[in-house]
């Protein structure tokens, strides 16, 4: 992290360490650091003054920082610290309290152990799983491998038992492993589908969900509260090489995992004989050998891999960006092999494996996570239903959405009998219900987030592409065996149940106080504390605020869902019956929104898409002025 040694660059005699005042003072550089500037360094320098060699290419950064007189780039790596999101802490690797680095991710450690301390009486015997995914920067030395060894070694220096996988694995084999060996908790080391500069520290509770508050609250305090390294220990990553009280799980996490995963197999003897060529690509990170497994599991041959893509590669070499979810712009590679294959289906995992993409040749129609929420619920639903004929058997079936996801998962529901609920967007929320629903005797046999993240069963609270790929697979071949390709049986499933066309993007915003100006604007759109009254000349009957926890559709005017005072959402509902929603990402620098326009069943779909491209572009251009705000909107 940083490792700034201000006696070669300011001078000594310009700061006062309160601690122990740096010896040898030499006169100030002739181009002296603002005095705001020095008083933050020597507040780092106390905090760390022991550890200020421990890694020479963190501290390469910062002088070279300081040697361009990058003044406001050191104050901003200094003087602001991560905090739990959505998906726990993520930013760029790199020095600095706001970055993922060795001493970043060392603090993040000791406050998740002493608050598992307190929390759990048998820590000491639970212990914790770590798990890393292929993420690495050579510039900063950091690379998820070492900052997991790191984990352990904090965890390990008290004593702490750590089940740490021995090698990179898809992220919901963590959670899967925190339940399956009982663990208190468990960290994964991964930045998902984003860019190649970022990294994250994902924390897992004993029931496998994602924190959620007030754990992540307490967490963070805990690690306010001790920022400096315990002990030399926590810098020795080939302490887990030795130590007694770590284990290697891996082969029967992975083993437990592909046996368990035969439970959502239904049609094994027709796989078998399914002329269905599949390519799956794993976007250089930890899918390939996963999704191999699971193909082979339901009695599939092994996808054709992407030959570019099938191996772990930190840059991502060969996509403009790592997120399946971007759609074709990023499947090139994929698409072209399933040409020359005659592969009549493509997947893809994003690199840490928890997401799926889905692109089927009949034109390459690529799937958005909506779309194939709607044919996945369909599947696992007509499975569950051969096996449990009595319909008073849908009383204790759940299936789950965050509420930025389609409602077509709702108008199933309405249909057959079963019982569906709305989350906040992020499948920590959708995993930690789960466990809720779990402990009533309810079972959740589907949920999915917008995202292209599904859960097919209720294997691991977490989304996961790797079971979710061997699930379309056996979709596809079935549906194969009937002469439907999966889009014509998105068809009936909306001739069924009504259409629902929607639209997901995004505008890109790195300035937090103008996306903070845009929500303000927003609440106050027709004079103070009103809301806009109309979008594309179409009037708004409701409005819900989740960040301030209005909701003009209830009696009481609050919102069901839960307040999230930490990021932004309004969901606006249109005479029209479009539901569009603003909201800020919890990962990345971007203001997403959605669309949706649902139909009633046997409602004819000519003009919807027309209707609804109209109130996209108004909702984009009236309540968030693009080139007002300088944001960036989305290249496909």
């Amino acid at each position: 992290m940083v490792l700034l040694n201000l006696k070669e660059h300011v001078g000594a005699a310009a700061v006062e360490d309160p601690i122990s005042p740096l010896e040898d003072p030499i006169p100030p550089t002739e181009d002296p650091i603002p005095s705001s500037f020095l008083m933050v360094c020597s507040l780092y320098c106390w905090t760390c003054s022991w550890w200020i060699l421990q890694n020479p290419q963190t501290r390469a950064q910062v002088d070279s920082l300081v040697a361009a007189g990058r003044h406001d780039e050191l104050r901003s790596r200094l003087c602001s610290r991560m905090s739990f999101g959505t998906a726990g802490l993520r930013a760029p690797m790199g020095a600095g309290f706001n970055r993922i680095n060795d001493l970043t991710v060392i603090q993040s450690t000791q406050g998740l152990c002493s608050y598992l301390f307190r929390y759990f009486t048998d820590f000491s015997s639970r212990g914790v799983v770590i798990g890393f995914d292929t993420r690495g920067q050579e510039e900063s030395g950091c690379s998820s491998e070492r900052l997991a060894k790191l984990s352990a070694a904090v965890m390990l220096s008290r004593d702490v038992p750590v089940h740490l996988l021995s090698t990179f694995v898809p992220t919901p084999y963590v959670p899967y492993a925190v339940k399956k060996l009982g663990a208190a908790a468990g960290v994964m080391i991964t930045a998902s589908h984003n860019p190649k500069e970022d990294n994250g520290y994902k924390v897992y509770w004993c029931n496998g969900a994602q924190i959620a508050s007030p754990h992540d609250k307490e967490i963070l305090r805990c690690i306010e509260e001790q920022l400096e390294p315990w002990s030399a220990s926590c810098w020795d990553e080939e302490l887990v090489q030795r130590c007694s009280l770590r284990t290697d799980p891996l082969s029967h996490i992975n083993s437990c995992y592909m046996d368990e995963l035969t439970s959502l197999c239904f049609h094994r003897e027709l796989n078998r004989r399914c002329p269905l060529k599949f390519v799956h690509s794993s976007f250089h990170g930890v899918g390939h050998v996963f999704v191999q497994q699971a193909f082979q599991n339901f009695g599939f041959p092994p996808p054709i891999p992407v030959p570019e893509q099938k191996d772990p590669d930190p840059n991502f070499s060969t996509v403009r960006c790592p997120n399946p979810e971007e759609g074709e712009s990023v499947l090139e590679l994929s698409l072209l092999l399933a040409q020359r294959e005659d592969a009549g289906i493509v997947m893809a995992t994003d690199p840490d494996a928890d997401r799926l993409a889905v692109a089927e040749k009949c034109g390459w129609k690529v799937f958005s996570g909506n779309e194939l929420a709607a044919l996945l619920g369909w599947w696992m639903f007509f499975n569950w239903k051969e096996a449990h004929p009595d319909p008073a058997d849908t009383r204790s079936v759940y299936m789950l959405a965050t509420t930025v996801s389609s409602k077509i998962l709702q108008a199933f529901a309405r249909i057959e009998g079963f019982n569906f609920e709305e989350t906040l967007p992020g499948f920590k929320w959708i995993g930690n219900r789960m466990h809720e629903l779990a402990k009533t005797g309810n079972s959740v046999i589907f949920a999915f987030e917008e995202s292209i993240g599904f859960l097919c069963g209720s294997m691991v609270p977490e989304k996961d592409g790797v079971s979710s790929a061997a699930v379309v697979a056996e979709m596809a071949a079935y549906l194969h065996s009937k002469n439907l390709s999966l889009n014509q049986q998105l068809h009936n499933i909306y001739q069924t149940y009504g259409f629902h066309i929607s639209k997901t993007s995004y505008v890109v915003c790195k300035d937090p106080p103008t996306i903070q100006r845009i929500f303000t604007r927003i609440r106050n759109f027709d004079g103070e504390g009103s809301y806009p009254k109309t979008c594309g000349g179409i009037r708004i009957v409701h409005v819900r605020d989740v960040t301030t926890g209005y909701d003009s559709s209830q009696p009481d005017l609050r919102s069901v869902l839960p307040v999230s005072r930490s990021s932004q959402m309004i969901t606006f509902t249109l005479q029209n019956g479009v539901v569009a929603t603003l909201r800020t990402s919890g990962t990345e620098p971007k203001i997403k929104y959605y669309t949706e326009f649902c139909a009633a069943p046997g409602e004819r779909s000519e003009g919807l898409e027309a209707e609804l491209q109209k109130v996209t572009f108004a909702l984009v251009d009236e309540f968030l002025e693009p080139e007002r705000n300088n944001l960036i909107r989305r290249s496909v």
